[in-house]
């Protein structure tokens, strides 16, 4: 026998009160993902984790329910609804570039976490092979360990700025760097390149905007919205833009720079939009992907790996990609 059901109005108005509340939390962050809006503190911390926001939802749907409450029901139902909506992958899947494949490639993006990851970094480096790296907080220690222990034959272009703790950043390519440019201005290094693969100029581009914590999404916003002009800015060209972006496909700033540059997350074209990189340490299938590789129409997406580093609260992602002739 169900106690709501036929327990005192007082268990029924408890139940009702319940859904409510989670109906208006769930509400107020998924309305801001419906509009567009990532407003402030908490909805840009609660919007990383938008698919885990189904849990109050059905909770409240469940409790109105048992509670005999048709107008949060029917509420309840209309949240559960838009939030499954959106838990949804953003943007196009594999893409079909045009022309033949000029050159196959496989780009490498972690963050190390104020360089304490160096050593798994350079192992993966060693093992995969990558032919790009992109290197978040990578420290004057991560820095040195770079230069001692890949060697020039192996990563012969480079484009590091050494720094303390967070503020470091590295790029390293097989392929030739014909510029190398301060990048985005930001707090954190993010430096930028042109390369030359397979004849054609690429633009490369490292991310590391500051992470929208309280009393900061101000800055976090401004500095995406610094990517999203650097996005802008390449459009039509090949464009490789990676690293730690503090932010996911459900955060408007970042589905901005997507749309800027008309690019594509690699790990979504690849199947893997909702693989987590952050934080590491949570059990899989909990935590939030802020860890992303976008690229133009001129790259077709192989594959994408998520790599486990010690020492860093990020996993690194591994993308093949292949350049076509355009």
């Amino acid at each position: 026998m169900d106690p709501l059901r036929t327990g005192p109005p007082a268990l029924r108005r408890v139940a009702a009160w319940t859904a409510g509340a989670l109906l208006a939390g769930t509400a107020a962050v998924v309305g801001c993902r419906a509009v567009g809006v990532d407003a402030d503190t908490p909805v840009p911390q609660l919007l990383a984790f938008l698919p885990w926001l189904l849990v109050p939802a059905g909770l409240a749907l469940l409790l109105a329910a048992l509670a005999r409450h048709r107008p949060l029901t029917a509420a309840a139902v209309v949240v559960l609804a838009l939030t499954g909506w959106y838990a949804q992958p953003y943007g196009a899947g594999a893409t079909a570039p045009d022309g033949p494949v000029v050159a196959r490639l496989r780009v490498l993006t972690a963050n190390v976490e104020f360089g304490q990851a160096t050593a798994d970094l350079i192992a993966a480096v060693r093992k995969e092979k990558p032919g790009l790296v992109f290197v978040q907080e990578c420290d004057h220690t991560c820095s040195a360990a770079l230069a001692a222990e890949l060697p020039r034959t192996d990563y012969p272009y480079r484009h590091v700025v050494d720094g303390d703790l967070a503020s470091g950043s590295a790029i390293l390519s097989v392929h030739p760097l014909t510029r190398l440019t301060a990048g985005i201005p930001a707090t954190l290094a993010m430096p930028g390149a042109e390369a030359r693969i397979g004849g054609r100029t690429v633009r490369l581009q490292l991310a590391h905007p500051l992470p929208p914590v309280p009393g900061g999404t101000g800055a976090w916003r401004a500095e995406l919205g610094r990517v999203r002009a650097y996005a802008a800015g390449s459009r039509g060209t090949p464009t490789i833009l990676a690293g730690d972006f503090n932010a996911t496909q459900d955060h408007a700033a970042f589905r901005r720079v997507l749309d800027a540059g008309d690019l594509h997350d690699s790990a979504r074209a690849a199947g893997a939009s909702r693989t987590p990189s952050w934080p590491a340490a949570a059990p899989r299938p909990l935590g939030a992907q802020i860890d992303h590789v976008l690229v133009s129409d001129d790259f077709g997406v192989r594959g994408a790996r998520f790599l486990d580093f010690a020492g860093t609260d990020h996993r690194a992602l591994l993308v093949d990609l292949a350049l076509h002739s355009g």
